[in-house]
């Protein structure tokens, strides 16, 4: 006897957060990395630049190619790091001067004994507040991407290109993607 399973229907908005619809587009499937390049930069001169790249293995030319700036996940770690050490220096200075222990006439409020509890503070600030950030960016994307076309091949040996636009656009697409030595194009 086998059991029917319904999906899990989340309410409203958080169903269309975390299941954006699909974005329309072509996706173009390619066994080499030249003809991969090749495709980028004639789509890019073509004025296609929302492009989506899929790669087995991390490749310095297609870093190089779509020239995508750095990411913003790395300003919420540095405000994450200020804010511990910041946390760290007045919770130590708080409890000292709360409860004073005087020795050897040493001031009550010195700074050298508290540097480990400020670089603790601000490596776990700064570790949550990475993570924060990389879930709130990741949400953003996908709210303003949508669900983009993927293939599994993309895992094991071949590159993709995902080019969003509208049924107006795709035959050019296409075309810019055969031209360039794709093996497999399909729109999304």
């Amino acid at each position: 006897m086998s059991e029917h399973r319904l999906p899990i229907r989340l309410p409203g908005a958080l169903h269309d957060l975390f299941r954006p619809p699909p974005t329309p587009g072509v996706l173009g499937v390619f066994a080499h990395l030249d003809a991969t390049v090749d495709a980028i930069k004639r789509l890019q001169g073509g004025s296609y630049c929302d492009l989506t790249v899929y790669s087995p293995i991390p490749r310095h030319e297609l870093e190089d190619v779509l020239a995508q700036p750095v990411s913003p996940v790395r300003m919420w770690t540095l405000i994450g790091g200020i804010s511990g050490c910041a946390f760290g220096a007045w919770l130590t200075l708080y409890m000292s001067y709360d409860w004073p222990i005087v020795v050897g006439g040493k001031p009550i409020g010195s700074i050298p004994p508290y540097v480990v509890i400020m670089f603790e503070m601000t490596v776990l600030f700064g570790a949550l507040s990475t993570i924060i950030g990389i879930v709130f960016n990741a949400a953003h994307a996908a709210r303003r991407l949508g669900t983009i076309a993927w293939d599994p091949r993309f895992t094991n040996d071949k590159f993709g290109v995902f080019v969003p636009c509208g049924a107006d656009k795709a035959g050019a697409v296409e075309k810019v993607l055969l031209g360039a030595g794709a093996e497999e194009v399909r729109r999304a």
